[in-house]
């Protein structure tokens, strides 16, 4: 075989493994919140997009989906067991296999909180009880665990461990926070420990890590109980952190990079940061702190050098802010507080109050184009939207609803 047919061959291997319109982990391909589909719908009829289907008996939780080829997979928890389980739903909404992966967290707004991380043919979540599982994404068998806070010496925080994990290559990405342990890399076929974070003891602070590229390095960004902080990806050396702290230790925000500059967010009035690093990536430094924009556990959305999110306790809804200066663009309050995501042209975002709104991506309004109100579930309106292949998915408690948002 010549190269080049070697090459096509493992090209479409590839594509074949992780399609364009997928979506397998916490917000998206790139955990931005983007999806790169296009052809979508600019309006819905005053009822909103045409429900596809539903499905009830998810239990109780916040874990928004993944979707990887044929199968959507989220998590929930039994209210009586207090059991937590994966859940594999062919893209029909039926049900291909359940399995339990032990007991979730049950103190303070119980349910599960993790999105499965889909790599392939595993399946990676962490439970609010801290214990890191890798199932066969083809029958949910148990691969490994490790109970992460035994294992670190970390404790559980005050509403459970809240995130979803990140992998790089054969490491998967955890947030411990135990001793010298804040953040720590698993092998992602074994769970045997490859590094863990010296000289960084912090605990977990609901946040879910993102992986940049800069200064030639592979790095972790991610925000502990006290601080910002960036690591190498390659040994768990930590190269910088800043300061940052927020009422309850709640950083639920994955921070936000571009181009050397990072931005963050946590709600309960503390407001927004924009840091930038140094070109070898080992420090950074305050370019301008703000408390207007504090998002509280809703994620931000970055597009072309802005950032979109909502208020928590300043701004009391949507906003728009300029990612390098701080300057709000715009406010709106919209659909009320909630989370986001991105797609052809225009913001999904979903509120708490349980409307969700279609709005026009642009940085002179956000006036909602169309806004209806979500039927199905109960409890908290708090999980993400996620979007693959023309069809919106919408978690509500014990309801998962898929929407068809294709252009017509």
């Amino acid at each position: 075989m010549s190269r080049i047919m070697f090459a096509a061959c493992v090209a479409l291997v590839v594509t074949a493994a992780v399609r364009a319109d997928d979506w397998p982990q916490f917000r998206g391909n790139n955990r931005d919140g983007h999806s790169s589909e296009t052809g979508l719908a600019k309006k819905w009829p005053d009822s909103g997009p045409e429900m596809k289907w539903s499905f009830e008996g998810l239990g109780k939780g916040y874990a928004s989906v993944a979707i990887a080829g044929k199968h959507v997979y989220t998590t929930g928890m039994d209210d009586k067991t207090k059991m937590g389980y994966v859940f594999c739903l062919d893209l029909s909404g039926k049900e291909v296999w359940k399995k339990s992966y032990g007991p979730e967290w049950s103190g303070g707004y119980p349910g599960s909180r993790c999105t499965p991380t889909i790599d392939g043919d595993y399946l990676y979540l962490m439970s609010g009880q801290g214990k890191a599982v890798c199932l066969k994404t083809k029958d949910g068998a148990k691969v490994w665990e490790v109970d992460t806070l035994k294992q670190f010496g970390g404790s559980n925080i005050s509403w459970g461990i809240s995130e979803s994990l990140l992998i790089d290559g054969n490491k998967l990405i955890c947030t411990p926070g135990g001793k010298d342990a804040s953040v720590v890399a698993l092998d992602k076929k074994t769970g045997k420990t490859i590094w863990t974070s010296k000289g960084l003891s912090e605990s977990s602070g609901y946040c879910s890590p993102i992986m940049v590229k800069h200064g030639g390095k592979d790095m972790i960004i991610t925000l502990t109980a006290k601080s910002i902080v960036g690591i190498e990806a390659k040994d768990g050396k930590v190269l910088w952190k800043y300061s940052y702290s927020t009422a309850y230790d709640v950083h639920a925000v994955s921070p936000v990079y571009d181009n050397g500059y990072i931005f963050a967010s946590s709600g309960y009035g503390t407001g927004s940061v924009c840091l930038k690093l140094n070109d070898k990536g080992t420090s950074v430094e305050e370019v301008w702190k703000s408390s207007q924009l504090d998002v509280h556990h809703g994620g931000v959305l970055l597009l072309d050098g802005n950032v979109y999110g909502t208020g928590h306790k300043n701004i009391k809804g949507w906003a728009c802010i300029d990612m390098k200066t701080g300057k709000v663009k715009w406010e709106n309050n919209g659909v009320g507080k909630g989370s986001i995501a991105y797609a052809d042209g225009m913001l999904y975002c979903y509120g708490k109050n349980g409307k969700f709104g279609l709005v026009k991506a642009s940085d002179k309004g956000g006036e909602p184009v169309s806004v209806f109100k979500i039927s199905k579930g109960s409890g908290e309106h708090w999980a993400h939207p996620a979007i693959s292949d023309g069809v919106l998915y919408v978690r509500h408690g014990d309801a998962l609803m898929a929407f068809d948002i294709k252009g017509k």
